[in-house]
């Protein structure tokens, strides 16, 4: 028998041992036994009977909430940064849109002289649906010699148009299409409330996946696909327009200013843009603290884009003490910072606390549920699914206490809108912020110059992308 024989049996008898100890009668199963020691091991007693009376009849959160550290709370902060009203992103994962868009309303403020202001996050919605579909299309055509099941395929076709997205989702999409005033294009039905808009398009999409791939079984050359893929854009633009409305080329706007003088000006979108903002949002770098890889590196995330011609994501992996370092700075200087982070655990809804241990399911239900960060985020029970904006901070001894978060989502949940996040709700569940490159020091600067290294578009970090 040669060599290479031998090590083929060799392997399957290692399978079929391994098979084996995992597949014998009744190992590893819940038995009869098993189950009668499991249902033994709870008994109804008084308490467990009063637990048990209060979660089967009221809101969980309301009865785990930890009284004591409610009750020392406060909301107020000795640094503000002057903001418009709060928005609202309602049925939508628009919140890396609005967030980006909420960090540009300061500036445009002053710039207009304006009591408040609020830009059209619908007319970005059209334009992001629109790359987004032609990103997924060429994509498609990148791939289609791969199998059908091959993960990263099967990752794009999960939802081809979705609503999530990033900060340089955001910058692409407004240093191309500009930005306009919310009157000019205001919310509809499918922009607030987005899915049946959005499996329209992906059933679309991936219908048009199928004939792409076709095509290119059969020995279509790229100038072919890409004809094809430029008429299956004219279907999803006209369904954007049906659902959206139709995005204004050039507009005039009407605004009161606060000395109470009417104010009418015409603009092109990227105009307007150009003279509400006085930063460039190109010298804006991402900033990450991923636990599961090294700091000090540069990372990019394949597919993590919404366009077909711009670079994936990139970020710096760095501590978490110069990531809030370089927020502290940033805010101080009255700048809003956006940041992603997982808000699926200690945040209180009714006055807005974000804390760690502020919901005590211990003693409700003698379980820990602790799980260290790093841990966490690899085991997927932490992903930085939102996008928020600092706008505050509260300095005692010397030290970041807690910070003043604008979101996204009405003034029916949290202290009308707002939120305090305390400091050690950062270092559990903040993984990135946007950090103009003037707060950044030479050393971290020269990670940019750096070739980045790739990571899958199912990382922990952006598979779930943000909502």
């Amino acid at each position: 028998m040669n060599q290479k024989r031998l090590h083929v049996l060799l392997m399957s008898l290692t399978m079929l041992f391994t098979f084996g100890r995992f597949s014998r009668a009744n190992e590893g199963s819940l038995t009869p036994e098993l189950l009668r020691d499991i249902q033994k091991s709870v008994t109804v007693d008084a308490r467990l009977h009063a637990v048990q009376n209060a979660v089967t009849a009221n809101d969980l959160r309301g009865l785990i909430v930890n009284r004591e550290m409610s009750n020392r709370h406060d909301d107020h902060f000795g640094f503000k940064i002057e903001t418009p009203h709060i928005t609202d992103q309602k049925s939508t994962g628009r919140c890396w849109l609005f967030a980006a868009l909420n960090t540009i309303r300061p500036s445009a403020v002053k710039k207009f002289n304006v009591k408040d202001i609020e830009f059209s996050q619908n007319y970005l919605f059209l334009w992001d649906k629109l790359e987004k579909a032609n990103m997924f299309l060429e994509a498609m055509m990148e791939t289609a010699g791969r199998p059908i099941d091959d993960r990263n395929i099967q990752e794009l076709l999960e939802s081809p148009v979705a609503d999530g997205g990033w900060w340089n989702f955001a910058v692409a999409l407004i240093e191309k299409y500009g930005i306009v005033p919310r009157e000019i294009m205001p919310e509809t039905i499918s922009s607030e409330k987005s899915k049946g808009m959005d499996d329209m398009i992906d059933n679309l999409l991936r219908k048009d996946a199928v004939e792409l791939r076709r095509l290119a079984a059969d020995g279509k050359k790229v100038d072919r696909l890409r004809k094809e893929k430029n008429e299956m854009l004219l279907n999803v633009y006209r369904l954007l327009v049906i659902h959206l409305g139709t995005p204004p080329a050039e507009f005039t706007w009407r605004y009161e200013d606060k000395d109470g003088k009417l104010v009418e000006k015409s603009f092109t979108p990227l105009s307007f843009y150009q003279e509400a903002y006085d930063f460039s949002l190109g010298d804006f770098v991402t900033i990450a603290n991923h636990p599961s890889h090294p700091i000090d590196k540069f990372y990019t995330i394949k597919y993590c884009r919404n366009f077909s011609d711009i670079p994936d994501m990139r970020f710096l992996n760095l501590s978490m003490q110069q990531m809030k370092a370089f927020t502290l700075a940033t805010v101080l200087d009255t700048i809003p910072v956006w940041f992603a982070a997982d808000t699926q655990h200690d945040m209180e809804n009714k006055k807005g606390i974000m804390q760690p241990g502020i919901f005590d399911f211990k003693s409700l239900f003698d379980v820990d549920l602790t799980l260290p960060r790093k841990e966490r985020f690899q085991y997927r029970g932490s992903t930085p699914g939102h996008a928020m904006t600092f706008i505050g901070v509260d300095i005692q001894n010397d030290r970041p206490e807690k910070w003043l978060i604008e979101n996204s989502w009405g003034t029916d949940l949290g202290a009308k809108g707002y939120w305090t996040m305390y400091d050690g709700w950062f270092d559990e569940y903040v993984f990135v912020v946007i950090i103009n490159k003037s707060y950044l020091p030479e050393n971290v600067l020269k990670l940019l110059e750096t070739t980045p290294m790739e990571l899958p578009i199912w990382d922990p970090i952006s598979s779930m992308i943000l909502q």
